[in-house]
C-alpha cells in the first residue's frame, strides 16, 4: 500500500536524515588508503551509540541469514548489501557505504547505548517493530588516487541521482525517472542495474511504490505530494546483470566483474518539487 506522509513523519525522517547526512561526511576524512574496512561499520556504530540512533538495518530478514551489519560496504565489483569486513583499502579502489539509520531517539525510552549490536536476534526486536523517522542513503568514495574509468562512473552515477530526482515532481509517473536515468547512463556506455530498485520509505524502510532506474517516459504510478521516495541508481561500467553470493544470500557482484557505483538519496515530494531528506549540503558539489 502506498502511504502518503504527515507533516509530522516527514519531520520525524528529516531528522534521521540530518543524522544520515552527518555520518557521510564524517565518513569523508575517514577512508584513504590503509584504513581496515571495517572501521567504517565501527564508526557508523559508535555514532550511533553516542547520539542514541538505532541502525535499522541489522536484522533485517535475508533468504539465508538476517543481515548482521549496520552498514553495506561495496567494493570495486560489488554492487550492493556487500559485509563490512576486514579489509585494508587500497589506492584506486571505489568504495559504496549504504545505510538505513532511526532519527535520534529519547534514552528514556530506549537507551541505544546498552544494546548489544553483535547479538542480530536481539536487535532485529528493537529494529523490526521501530515506527518512527528513518533515512536511507548510499554514497560512494573513492580511496586515494583512483583511475579515469572510477572518477567517470562516480560523476555518471551522481548525474542519474539528480537527473532522477528531477523527475519527481507531482504530475509525473515512476517510469519519468527510471527513463531519464537510463538513458543518461547509457548514452555514456553504462549499464543500468535492474534487479534492485529505489522504493517509498516510511514507515519501515521498504514501502511501495517501487522505483526502477529504468523504464518508459510516461509509464507507471503518478507520483503525488506527500510521497517519500528513495532514488538509488546502481550504474556499471559493463553489463547490467549481476551475481548474488548464495553462501549469504545478501553480496551482489557484476556478473562480468566491471566495476559498479551507487548513490542513493531520500526525499519528499512536494507542490514545489523534491526536497532531498538525506542532503549533506549543497547538492551536487560533494
Amino acid at each position: 500500500m502506498i502511504t502518503i506522509k504527515s507533516a509530522r513523519e516527514i519531520e520525524a525522517m528529516d531528522r534521521a536524515g540530518d543524522f544520515l547526512a552527518s555520518i557521510h561526511i564524517g565518513l569523508r576524512d575517514l577512508i584513504k588508503p590503509g584504513l581496515d574496512l571495517w572501521e567504517v561499520e565501527e564508526y557508523v556504530r559508535r555514532r550511533c551509540k553516542e547520539e542514541n540512533v538505532l541502525p535499522l538495518q541489522i536484522g533485517v530478514d535475508g533468504q539465508v541469514m538476517d543481515y548482521p551489519y549496520a552498514t553495506c560496504c561495496g567494493l570495486n565489483d560489488e554492487v550492493a548489501h556487500a559485509f563490512p569486513r576486514h579489509y585494508i583499502l587500497q589506492d584506486g579502489d571505489l568504495l559504496k557505504v549504504d545505510m538505513v539509520l532511526s532519527e535520534p531517539l529519547d534514552k528514556a525510552v530506549l537507551d541505544v547505548s546498552k544494546l548489544d549490536f553483535d547479538n542480530v536476534s536481539a536487535m532485529k526486536q528493537h529494529t523490526q517493530s521501530y515506527s518512527g523517522g528513518l533515512a536511507d542513503s548510499c554514497w560512494a568514495y573513492e580511496v586515494g588516487q583512483v583511475s579515469d574509468e572510477v572518477k567517470n562512473l562516480m560523476q555518471v552515477t551522481k548525474e542519474c541521482l539528480y537527473i532522477g530526482i528531477e523527475k519527481a515532481v507531482v504530475g509525473n509517473r515512476i517510469g519519468d525517472i527510471g527513463a531519464a536515468i537510463q538513458e543518461h547512463a547509457e548514452k555514456q556506455g553504462y549499464g543500468v542495474v535492474r534487479d534492485l530498485v529505489g522504493h517509498g520509505v516510511g514507515p519501515t524502510m521498504h514501502e511501495e511504490p517501487m522505483v526502477p532506474h529504468y523504464g518508459k517516459a510516461g509509464r507507471g504510478l503518478r507520483l503525488r505530494e506527500g510521497m517519500v521516495l528513495t532514488i538509488e541508481p546502481m550504474i556499471n561500467t559493463g553489463t547490467w546483470e549481476i551475481d548474488t553470493d548464495m553462501e549469504t544470500g545478501w553480496a551482489h557482484k557484476t556478473i562480468d566483474g566491471g566495476l559498479s557505483c551507487q548513490y542513493e538519496h531520500q526525499f519528499v515530494i512536494t507542490k514545489g518539487g523534491p526536497i532531498i531528506l538525506t542532503s549533506q549540503g549543497e547538492e551536487g558539489t560533494y
